[in-house]
Formats: structure tokens, C-alpha cells, sequence
């Protein structure tokens, strides 16, 4: 059986102006065959579906001025723009909620609550300098129905499936959007080690060669 293979695919710059699926198709398509998975990240299909504002355009509230000071300084809402963008997103009163219980969660040792209670984009929101430039002065939000662009991405290449993922260097990995037939917690363990590169690098597509010939194999010893 042949082994997977992580493909990272390097583009030029994709901007609000580019179709993601129409650029996978220009930069990766003869590498896609029927057997791989193509995996994009999250940030890049949200940049490419407008999904970005910048801080100057929004109007901070005074709920947001106090709630980012409970976020650490490594999280996008510790900021008072990110914050305000999680409340525009998810609506204020439900973001205060979730920090009201999750501060009492984390009394009793649970972490992890508020990202729970506040929504998706809590969780998915890029603050300033989060991304690559030029829009490392924009906030960018989380991706819009990714399942349906991993389902157009396999429509249009012909592959065996797609995904749209959150990968970052703290071996935290996140599959947002996948098509039928793949378990996003597997697919997850497979990008843990970060093979995407948004910066400099500009590799935010990842060929995983060979997934379906594996998921193949595992369906068949699963039934002797």
C-alpha cells in the first residue's frame, strides 16, 4: 500500500480578488489525482471570500474595551479589535455570556468554555499581524461554509475528497470543512505538524497524495 505524502503547493499571493477553487485548480491541479485529499487554509479561503476589515473601519464598544482584558496575550481577542470582531460576528450578549461562564469554569480547573459558549469565529478570528501581508492590518474572520467549498474543490478536481483547515505551529489542528466519506479528527492527526506555510512561504495548499488508497486499506481490514 502506498504511503501518504504531505504536497505542499506554493502560490503567488491570493487575495479578495481570487476564487480559491479556481486557484487550487491553477497551482495544483496536475498534482491532484483520485486517490488525495486536498486540504487549503482557513485564512486564505476566508481572505479570498472578503471576509476582512480593518480596525479603522470599526466602531469599538465599550463591552469590548473590558472583555478583551481576560483573554491572554496570545489569543486574537486579548485585543480590543478582535474582541469587538468576535461580538459582531456572534452577537455582544452572547460573548459576555460565555466569558461570565467561563471564567467560573475556569475555577473549577475547566478551560476551554468560552471558546465553546462564544461561537465558531470566536475561535477563527485573525487579529491585526495575524496573517500574511498585505492584510496583516486587516482582522480576518473565519471561512464561510467550508464544507460547501470543500465540496466544490472535489466537484471541480475530480479527487477523492477536501477540507478546509485551522493549522497552527502549537500542534493544534482543526478540519472546519470536509467532504462526505473522510473523518475530520483523522484528517486532523494527519496536518497536526503544520505542512501549510501562509507567510512567505505561500503554501496555504496541501496535497495529502495517497489518503484514499490508506482509508481503502483500513475499510478492508476492518471487515476480515
Amino acid at each position: 500500500m502506498a504511503d501518504i505524502e504531505l504536497l505542499p503547493v506554493r502560490t503567488r499571493l491570493l487575495t479578495h480578488k481570487d476564487n480559491i477553487v479556481d486557484a487550487i485548480e491553477e497551482y495544483a491541479g496536475k498534482d491532484i489525482g483520485p486517490n488525495d485529499v486536498v486540504s487549503v487554509a482557513e485564512s486564505v479561503v476566508a481572505i479570498t471570500q472578503g471576509r476582512l476589515i480593518r480596525p479603522e473601519e470599526m466602531q469599538v464598544c465599550f463591552l469590548a474595551r473590558i472583555l478583551n482584558r481576560f483573554v491572554p496575550q496570545k489569543g486574537s481577542l486579548s485585543s480590543i479589535y478582535g474582541m469587538q470582531a468576535a461580538m459582531d460576528a456572534e452577537g455582544k450578549w452572547r460573548v459576555l455570556f460565555a466569558m461570565i461562564v467561563g471564567m467560573f469554569a475556569k475555577l473549577v480547573g475547566k478551560n476551554g468554555v468560552f471558546y465553546q459558549l462564544a461561537g465558531e469565529q470566536a475561535a477563527l478570528i485573525d487579529d491585526v499581524t495575524g496573517t500574511m501581508p498585505p492584510y496583516d492590518k486587516h482582522l480576518v474572520y473565519g471561512p464561510q461554509n467550508p464544507g460547501d467549498v470543500a465540496e466544490e474543490i472535489k466537484k471541480r478536481l475530480g479527487c477523492y475528497g477536501a477540507a478546509v483547515a485551522d493549522v497552527n505551529d502549537l500542534k493544534r489542528a482543526a478540519v472546519l470543512g470536509v467532504t462526505d466519506g473522510i473523518d475530520p479528527r483523522q484528517l486532523a492527526k494527519v496536518l497536526i505538524d503544520n505542512p501549510f506555510g501562509n507567510a512567505s512561504q505561500r503554501t496555504p495548499i496541501v496535497v495529502i497524495k495517497n489518503y484514499g488508497l490508506l482509508q481503502a486499506g483500513a475499510n478492508e481490514n476492518s471487515r476480515t
